[in-house]
Parts: C-alpha cells; sequence; structure tokens
C-alpha cells in the first residue's frame, strides 16, 4: 500500500461518516473522523482476515466497543471488499438497512459483536480472546496451527469508565491475555463536555496495575506510528493498552474538540468547510478511483490468508482425524446427545436442585469437551467445577475449561458472550440468582445477539434462609422472564433438573437453570414434559375443579396441598412450569391440553413476586407468592412466616372455587 492511499482512504472514511449522518439527520460523526487513521491502519494493516470469508474461524477479531462510531466500521466494511454497498451506506439508520444506528451482529457481513451500551465491547473481547486460549491448547498441533488470531478493540473515553471495563481489564491482566489489543480513543470528549468534568484519573497507570502492556501514540493520525504500537502489542505476552489521542470531529474548522461534533450531523455548511479543508470534492459519498480499485487488493489478500489456513486444515484433517472430527464439532456448536450418560435420582431422596445440577454438570463434561465455564467465586454453591479439567490462569496447562471469573458478575457474563460470539466453545458462567441483577445489561446484550450462552443461577428464592434480604430474589424470576429470548428454568426435584439441563443445552438463545439451596423431595413423578416447559405433574379423577401451577421448590408444596384438597374431595391437577419461556414456545394445542380454558380456577404458587403470571391464571386466579422482600431466618421460617405453604395453597385454592362459581 502507498501513502497517497493511505490519505485518499482516511478522507474517503471521513467523507462517509460526515454525508451519512447528514443524510440520516442522526448518528455520530466525530469520532469516525477523528478515528479513520486507526480503523484504516486496523482493517488494512494489522488485522488478517477475508472479507469474503466474514465468519472464518481464525480471523483477527474487530470489536468497536464505541459503537456509537458504526460509520467508521460501514465505511471500512465497504472500502475492504465486504458486502457493504454504497447504497447499504446512504441508508444508515434506515428501516431495513445493513447500517444500522449501533452496529448488529449476524446483521450486517463483517460486524463481529452489536455494541452500543459502553464497556461491553471491552468486556466481551476478554471472551473472544479466552476462546482463543481454548481452541489452541485444545486442537493445535506441532506443524499445524490452526488457532493463531488477535482480538483488536477500539474503545472510547466511556468505555474505560464504565465500571465493566474495569472488571474485565482486571481479569484478563491476571489470566495474561496476550491476543487482546486494546486502543484508547483518548479524545478527551464526552456528550457534557471535556472529560475534566468527571474524569482525572491517570488511566494509564490503571492498566498498567492490571497486568497490561501499555503505551501511547500521541498522533493519532500517524499511521506507522499506530501499526508500530501495535506490533511491540502483539509481541507482548500480556493483554495490550495502547493509547491513541485524537481530535472528535477532526478536520472539521469550528466543531473538532467540541463535545458538539459528538452526536448529531455536523450540518452542511460545516461539511462544506471540512471538505474544502480536505481538499475533497464536495458532493456526498464520493469514493475516489484509487480507493474503489485497491477493494480487490484486499479481497485477494484476504483469500489468500483463508486459502493458506484451509490448506493448513485439510492436512490436519489427514494427520490428526479424530481431533478434527471434534473440531467440525465445536464449530458446529454440535455436540453428542447426553442424555443416556445423566444420572437418575432416586425418588423420596432429598436433594438441593444444585446439588443435582452439580452431578449433571459433572457428566455433561465427560461428553462434551467444548464447555467452558465457572462460578464468580462460587463455585463451591454454584456447584459449578469441572473436575479433571484446567483452569484458565496465567501460563496454564492443558486445555483452559474451567473459569475462576473473581467477583466479577457482570464481566463475567460479557465475557461469555465474547466466547459464544467467538465460536468454538459452549461458555457458561455462575452466581447467586440476586446477583443477575450485576448482569443484566450483559444478559440482554447476549439476548439480543442470540447467542447460546448459559447461566447457572442458585439460592433462588428465601429458601436460601438466613443471609436475609439482600442475598433473597424474589424480583429476579419475572426480570429474567422479561428479556426477549431469554430462557428461565427453574427445575422442581433433581430429576427434573437433569431433564431442564438437556432442554437448555438445546436452547438456540441464552437460557439460565435456577436452583435451590435448600433440599427438595425427590417426587419420583415423570418429569419429562419439563422440557416442553410446562406440563401436567398429577392428574386427579375425573376433570380437576381447580389447577395448582407452581415451579421449583414451591412444586412440592402444590403436590402437599393436591392431597390435602382431595382429602376434602376438591380435584386438582397440578402443573409443574419449570419454564414458562419454553411453555411459551409449544403449540397452542399442547398449552390448552395443560391449562384447559374451560378450567377457570387456578393457582399460581411460587417464592417470588407474582408479576407475569396474571396470564395464566386470570383476574380471578390464586396467588401464592412473594410480593415483598424477605428477611433473616431459617429458611422453613420464612416459608411459614409469609405463608408459602400448603395450607396456604389450599385456602387460596378454596377462595378461588368460591369466587368462580
Amino acid at each position: 500500500m502507498n501513502e497517497e492511499l493511505d490519505r485518499l482512504a482516511i478522507h474517503t472514511v471521513r467523507g462517509l461518516s460526515m454525508d451519512a449522518v447528514q443524510a440520516a439527520n442522526s448518528g455520530h460523526p466525530g469520532t469516525p473522523m477523528a478515528l479513520a487513521p486507526l480503523g484504516w491502519a486496523i482493517f488494512t494493516k494489522l488485522r488478517r482476515h477475508d472479507p469474503q470469508q466474514p465468519n472464518w474461524i481464525d480471523r483477527d477479531r474487530f470489536v468497536l466497543s464505541c459503537g456509537h462510531a458504526s460509520m467508521l466500521q460501514y465505511s471500512l466494511l465497504h472500502l475492504t471488499g465486504y458486502d457493504v454497498t454504497l447504497d447499504d451506506i446512504k441508508a444508515f439508520r434506515q428501516w431495513g438497512s445493513k447500517t444500522p444506528g449501533h452496529p448488529e451482529v449476524f446483521h450486517t457481513p463483517g460486524v463481529e459483536i452489536t455494541t452500543g451500551p459502553l464497556g461491553q465491547g471491552f468486556a466481551t473481547a476478554v471472551g473472544m480472546a479466552m476462546a482463543e486460549r481454548h481452541l489452541a491448547a485444545r486442537f493445535n498441533r506441532p506443524g499445524f496451527t490452526l488457532f493463531d488470531h488477535h482480538v483488536f478493540v477500539i474503545a472510547s473515553d466511556g468505555d474505560v469508565m464504565e465500571g465493566v471495563s474495569a472488571e474485565a481489564a482486571s481479569m484478563a491482566g491476571h489470566m495474561q491475555l496476550g491476543k487482546l489489543v486494546v486502543f484508547w480513543d483518548d479524545n478527551e470528549i464526552t456528550i457534557d463536555g471535556r472529560t475534566d468534568l468527571t474524569f482525572t484519573e491517570d488511566t494509564m497507570k490503571r492498566f498498567e496495575s492490571y497486568g497490561w502492556h501499555v503505551e501511547s501514540v500521541d498522533d493519532g493520525e500517524d499511521v506507522d506510528a499506530l501499526v508500530a504500537a501495535a506490533a511491540r502489542a502483539k509481541a507482548d505476552p500480556r493483554p495490550s493498552f495502547i493509547r491513541v489521542k485524537t481530535i472528535i470531529g477532526f478536520p472539521a474548522p469550528n466543531k473538532r474538540d467540541k463535545s458538539a461534533a459528538h452526536g448529531s450531523p455536523l450540518g452542511a455548511e460545516e461539511i462544506a468547510g471540512t471538505k474544502e479543508i480536505m481538499g475533497w470534492p464536495s458532493e456526498p459519498f464520493h469514493v475516489p478511483e484509487l480507493v474503489a480499485a485497491a477493494k480487490t487488493q484486499f479481497v485477494e489478500h484476504g483469500a489468500a490468508l483463508y486459502r493458506e489456513w484451509s490448506g493448513r486444515l485439510a492436512g490436519y484433517r489427514e494427520a490428526h482425524p479424530k481431533l478434527a472430527g471434534e473440531l467440525d464439532q465445536a464449530l458446529a456448536g454440535e455436540f453428542p446427545d447426553v442424555g443416556d450418560s445423566l444420572p437418575q435420582f432416586t425418588a423420596g431422596e432429598r436433594l438441593a436442585t444444585r446439588a443435582a445440577s452439580g452431578k449433571v454438570l459433572t457428566a455433561i463434561t465427560k461428553e462434551v469437551r467444548s464447555i467452558v465455564g465457572g462460578s464468580a467465586d462460587l463455585e463451591g454453591s454454584n456447584k459449578t467445577r469441572m473436575h479433571d479439567y484446567a483452569d484458565f490462569r496465567p501460563g496454564q496447562e492443558g486445555i483452559p475449561q474451567n473459569v475462576y471469573y473473581g467477583i466479577r458478575e457482570h464481566a463475567m457474563a460479557a465475557a461469555v458472550n465474547g466466547m459464544a460470539l467467538h465460536g468454538g466453545v459452549v461458555p457458561f458462567g455462575a452466581t447467586f440468582l440476586v446477583f443477575s441483577d450485576y448482569m443484566r445489561p450483559a444478559l440482554r446484550l447476549g439476548s439480543l445477539m442470540g447467542l447460546k450462552t448459559r447461566y447457572v443461577f442458585t439460592h433462588d428464592s428465601i429458601g436460601l434462609g438466613e443471609d436475609g434480604p439482600t442475598h433473597q430474589p424474589v424480583e429476579h424470576l419475572a426480570a429474567l422472564r422479561a428479556i426477549p429470548n431469554f430462557t428461565v428454568l427453574r427445575p422442581s426435584d433433581a430429576n427434573e433438573t437433569r431433564v431442564c439441563w438437556e432442554a437448555m443445552l438445546a436452547c438456540d438463545g441464552p437460557a439460565a437453570i435456577v436452583l435451590t439451596r435448600q433440599k427438595v423431595l425427590t417426587h419420583g413423578h415423570d418429569v419429562n414434559g419439563a422440557r416442553h416447559g410446562g406440563y401436567v405433574l398429577r392428574e386427579p379423577k375425573g376433570v380437576p375443579d381447580v389447577i395448582l401451577i407452581g415451579t421449583g421448590s414451591e412444586v412440592e408444596l402444590a403436590l402437599r396441598a393436591a392431597d390435602a384438597l382431595m382429602d376434602e374431595g376438591v380435584r386438582a391437577r397440578v402443573v409443574s412450569m419449570p419454564s414458562v419461556d419454553l411453555f411459551e414456545q409449544q403449540a397452542s394445542v399442547y398449552q390448552d391440553s395443560v391449562l384447559p380454558p374451560a378450567i377457570a380456577a387456578r393457582v399460581v404458587v411460587e417464592a417470588g413476586i407474582s408479576m407475569g403470571w396474571h396470564k395464566y391464571v386470570g383476574r380471578d386466579g390464586g396467588f401464592v407468592t412473594l410480593d415483598r422482600f424477605g428477611a433473616s431466618a431459617p429458611y422453613e421460617v420464612l416459608y411459614e412466616q409469609f405463608g408459602i405453604t400448603a395450607e396456604a395453597v389450599v385456602a387460596e385454592a378454596k377462595r378461588t372455587i368460591a369466587r368462580l362459581k
């Protein structure tokens, strides 16, 4: 490449960014303009990627953590040969276009991750680097290096302010994830003004303290300096943090270095003045012939890289056929049917569902070697330790699968997203259900992206007892169920836990299994219906007078209540509803067979808030729920004091029947 091409391409990125935002009458022009040299350097001088094979597993990843600068990414994708046309750029932020306001993975070819909420891209990139390390350790062999790629991140001032990036940076530094290179766009501007309104720390020293390689490029226009800094970063075994000093909106004559360049169009007059400074034609969306023609070179170079790697893979298949088969399965997200290998639990046994889950997970990991995950400093409580497998640690030996995330719930969820985005692994994270609050932005983003992420949430209710209301989740089941595409499973006993694990692994999007601390009865009924989300667990003789709907540990109360009602001549059907989300996916014929419309008398029993259950029990239905915070006491006392008992279910069933007569 030559300096003239670099100069013209950088101006092209700036011109396209200004023009697209102006045409849409919304967007963020200033950051793409400032970052044009860095973006061009990453896409054409640093990354190993093939525009015609955007999902190539050994490509260098690119994460635009400051997703508001999306026009930077769209311009670079267009100029380097991805399937993003000039018409797509002209349709920026319009209905149905490939160029939405913030980058969206699986929507725009070449976009690796959905970003916009600041800090998420940074933290998710850590998971991508973790997945690369796992796959390299598992599959690389002498003479056949199939995994050796980097994750390049552009992060803004806002990204490094957000707390999740601090959690993730600490974790990455500890693990020594040397394939992670973060460029910090230090433009000293936020929406409210200059960053010194709120941000006066020594960020470089902070990252040094995390154990990162740290250096600075004082002129963000100097492409050679950016490339040299990246080369030093790639040679360092530590993750790297490169400060890049830029001027937002450069080279706009009046709005550069001002917050006015951040989040609104520059305006026709300012764009005209900027193009005059650049020596650029006034017509919008101009791409010089030299820049347009260079696209072919980038496509050919990427294709050569991919061919070389594909040849290596072909040799690997001959030399290591068994491993190659495992690799194909891992990359396809496939794994063997684990059902026959999972434990069966004895009726009448009392076992916490978290303990049953631990036994099930142990059996699964023997069959599914792609599982990577761990707990946020609660491994002993969550029962998620994968025994006999190596840990993610600095200088670890073996294939890392266990992750000690530390007390970093938010970064854990973002890293799980990153591993799922990378591919080749089945990632999970674990903590107490109440701490899912700390994770919610990453859980939501994983759902938006439709990622196959998995979570183990234990200590699911007031049943955890003496730790009290700070640790007792009451609104969290409803809150998680409210996230679109997120599947929540709360099994009622040990055997239902087994079935729910199978169902969770089969989910197309994010899913969480929610488990008890306290022991619950293994009730001995056929629980295979749990895979449908809701099913008839016990049926009375004759037409039911009332339907009792329970989840988790409260199903035992519903079963006891049904016995008591039977003694009084009241026929009660017991429905176990471990997953409202899965139940909603069933055909209406099936749903009506479980909850017949003709049977209006219904009672729900769950040790959480009633929100969401009205759909199933109606306005006149009964509730044995907990619409308040918990308290500190032994769990048996709490259930009694809060009226979540079999006796309360009986009484509510009678009241409901009476109301509907």
